[in-house]
């Protein structure tokens, strides 16, 4: 059977929806493009972010600590010496690894699993409320 007209349009925008849907679940993006935009849903995850650098022996244990954590949050990393980060490498260069929550700071240096716990029961908590 020959695609028309009308299967090329349906199939054009279904495209297109998928590649909008896929970025509103991911969280990088809002229908208008800005990017980092996050909507606040009852099912989202919360953003654990860990802020770092090429070459950091204690973010990769850091890493590892949280892994069996990683699917209660959607996990960032931020390279603090990458060019447009200078004010997180002004605050964290002899700090890191730095963990936030939400954009609110966690912990450093160590992953501290009472905390790391503690903050996400209390998030998803919050989201059952």
């Amino acid at each position: 059977m020959a695609a028309g007209p009308a299967s090329l349009v349906t199939s054009k925008w279904i495209r297109a929806a998928f590649a909008i849907a896929t970025k509103l679940h991911l969280g990088n993006t809002s229908l208008n493009g800005s990017s980092f935009t996050r909507f606040s849903t009852k099912s989202a995850l919360p953003v654990l972010t860990l802020y770092t650098k090429h070459v950091c022996p204690l973010c990769d244990e850091a890493k590892v600590a949280i892994e069996s954590y990683r699917h209660r949050f959607q996990f960032e990393e931020v390279d603090i010496k990458a060019k447009g980060n200078e004010t997180w490498f002004e605050k964290y260069r002899y700090e890191i690894p730095v963990f936030h929550l939400n954009g609110s700071f966690l912990m450093k240096h160590r992953v501290n699993e009472e905390v790391l716990e503690r903050e996400l029961s209390k998030f998803e908590e919050q989201q059952r409320g």
